[in-house]
């Protein structure tokens, strides 16, 4: 039997802020606009996380979904009505942009997840805007 990719969404709320500390205040609105007011806004987020392998010939499952639930919400728990810049440490360096926050979660949720194959995540900002992230395979 061939490689089986199985998926996963998950839900969670977090706000933010564009803003490069050495630049000026209208060098930020020009370039991030909204996004670098001074106390942030939030979005509700969706994950998708897609894992790939062959099923196990015992359970018939890549992996077990109470282990996935387990290992991702395990992570979210750190993000979920947070503020990614104030809240967090992952972005006292780097913008909380949505391309960002991806690859942050796909370092934390590879590491949870204990040899199952990540294959992508796919974060969604907004219903008409996501990025995907592939790791360092892409």
């Amino acid at each position: 039997m061939g490689n089986v990719l199985i998926s996963r969404r998950f839900d969670f709320s977090s706000s933010h802020r564009y803003y490069r500390d050495e630049w000026s205040e209208e060098e930020n609105t020009r370039v991030f606009g909204l996004c670098a007011l001074p106390n942030g806004h939030g979005h509700n987020y969706t994950l998708e996380v897609a894992i790939v392998g062959v099923p196990d010939p015992d359970t018939g499952m890549v992996i077990n979904l109470v282990d996935l639930e387990g290992a991702v919400n395990g992570v979210l728990v750190g993000f979920d009505h947070k503020h990614l810049n104030l809240d967090t440490p992952y972005f006292t360096d780097r913008i909380p942009t949505t391309e960002n926050l991806a690859t942050v979660l796909w370092g934390l949720i590879h590491e949870s997840l204990h040899g199952a194959r990540l294959d992508r995540l796919r974060l969604y900002e907004t219903d008409d805007l996501y990025v995907e992230y592939f790791g360092e395979q892409a």
